[in-house]
């Protein structure tokens, strides 16, 4: 059978759909697997050997369709499920389709009313219901993600001060609502005594430059000098990843690495926490909880519709400086164990 999953956007969301495509691959005999993207992802999944091939929407919904259509699917996989991937099914409605449920009125009662119907399971759990007709189980083995070797980064793409080791911080997120403010990294990376990485786009760096001014020497501001894949790597080699509810956050579970993740208006109930599979989980996370305007959005805004941003201000950085203090002391204890070992 041929399959076309869907999920346009954006990196978490894509990078969640892993496993769906993964144990529909491996468990479906004969499973020839397309995936549907936005052009400007398809470097997310280009390399993943799971993937037969990459369809894309560009700048023509005709054309994208023209070769939807020649390819004639038996099966689409809508993991999108908007008004878009409606006129696709639509359009290709020889095709058999099943789609996720969003829940978004169940979202929108804990955002608006704070009734929270929402069930206790993770996204990528209903991402792998649309597979139940097919015999798909979860494999347990968590994401994916594949970084081909011309984006893998070389020492000499970071300080000398860097390369035996550091903690990334990712600082940016898809709205400002998810993300502490400058005042607040800046109070975060003064509190930790080993080398910093700043993780981030483009539209980080400035944000980047005033944080890394505080230490020039320990802290570095890698925002928008690297590609999505390159920061992945540079995720990979971290040793923690500490960083707010966005795409590298599940690009550090898809590498397994511990996590210490920070929630503003977005809450973990929404079932978008950092995904390990069956492995043992090695997330931490942040939140002040008891706050009666919290969750306030699924998504987020550009700025606080209270005005006082208190998900966010009132993060207790020095505690999360001594959990990194902490778990470097872990990491040096074990690792000196492992040496003994040998």
């Amino acid at each position: 059978m041929k399959f076309l999953i869907i999920r346009f956007s954006s990196i978490g969301d894509i990078v969640l759909t892993t496993p769906v495509i993964r144990c529909l691959k491996e468990q479906v005999p004969d499973a020839e697997v397309h995936f549907l993207t936005k052009e400007v992802y398809r470097g997310l999944v280009n390399t993943n050997p799971y993937i037969d091939k990459v369809q894309v929407l560009g700048s023509s919904w005709d054309l994208m369709m023209h070769q939807l259509d020649h390819a004639q699917y038996d099966v689409i996989i809508d993991l999108h499920h908007n008004i878009r991937t409606l006129r696709i099914k639509k359009a290709l409605s020889y095709a058999r389709s099943y789609s996720f449920d969003k829940l978004n009125i169940k979202k929108w009662l804990l955002t608006a009313f704070k009734i929270n119907r929402l069930p206790d399971i993770h996204i990528v759990e209903r991402y792998l219901d649309t597979l139940s007709n097919f015999s798909v189980v979860n494999d347990g083995k968590g994401l994916d993600y594949f970084i081909p070797e011309k984006d893998q980064i070389r020492d000499t793409d970071l300080p000398m001060s860097h390369r035996f080791g550091y903690i990334g911080i990712v600082i940016g997120a898809a709205l400002p609502t998810k993300q502490m403010p400058v005042h607040k990294l800046k109070e975060l990376c003064a509190g930790i005594r080993f080398p910093i990485v700043l993780l981030g786009g483009p539209e980080d760096k400035k944000a980047g430059d005033e944080i890394a001014a505080i230490d020039p020497i320990g802290i570095y501001n890698s925002c928008g000098k690297f590609s999505i894949n390159e920061s992945a790597h540079m995720v990979q080699l971290a040793r923690l990843i500490i960083t707010h509810d966005t795409g590298l956050m599940h690009i550090a579970a898809a590498f397994q690495k511990p996590i210490f993740s920070i929630w503003g208006n977005t809450v973990p109930g929404f079932g978008m926490t950092p995904y390990y599979g069956t492995a043992e989980k090695k997330e931490q996370r942040f939140e002040v909880g008891q706050l009666s305007c919290r969750p306030c959005s699924k998504i987020g805004y550009q700025k606080c519709p209270k005005g006082h941003f208190k998900c966010m201000e009132w993060q207790d950085t020095a505690t999360m400086a001594k959990q990194v203090e902490s778990f470097l002391n872990q990491w040096q204890a074990d690792r000196k164990g492992h040496v003994m070992k040998r």
